[in-house]
């Protein structure tokens, strides 16, 4: 692996990590979906496995958008290390704010351990992890946007 090939391929896993939140956070579906390899596992600690694109795709759409009206993801601590010419692991750390479908305030502190790979020229995602560390409402709370 170059230094070039390095270095576009970080800026690449960088770019999966922000189009999960973006795709969640935006309900862009498409976007989610194309971070993923078609066998990828999602592990979401305390919730369950989810094996292969199809489980993926409905678990946003049948589980986490309908628990949640809205939410903002926020990524940080993002480490990549290369196994291979195409293979790598990431880690990163996760806030996320938002509102419970029954409007209630809610906030997750998370850790993603990725196992990324390049397939045809292309990374993609073959295994999340998500290690759950806070799932705490705000108590009372109401997330509203400025001026409501």
């Amino acid at each position: 692996m170059t230094d070039l090939d390095q270095l576009t391929s970080r800026f690449a896993l960088i770019d999966l990590v922000s189009d999960y939140a973006l795709g969640v956070d935006k309900h862009e579906l498409d976007r989610f979906r194309n971070i993923w390899w078609d066998d990828a596992v999602w592990d979401i600690e305390f919730v369950k496995t989810f094996n292969g694109l199809d489980e993926i795709t409905g678990a946003v759409e049948n589980l986490i958008w309908p628990m949640w009206e809205s939410t903002t993801h926020y990524c940080a601590n993002h480490r990549v290390s290369f196994d291979g010419p195409d293979s790598a692991k990431g880690i990163c750390d996760v806030y996320c704010i938002g509102n419970l479908a029954d409007g209630q305030a809610a906030h997750v502190v998370a850790s993603y351990h990725d196992d990324y790979e390049r397939r045809g020229g292309r990374w993609a995602i073959a295994r999340r992890y998500v290690n759950q560390r806070v799932f705490s409402p705000l108590a009372g709370q109401v997330l509203a946007p400025p001026g409501a």
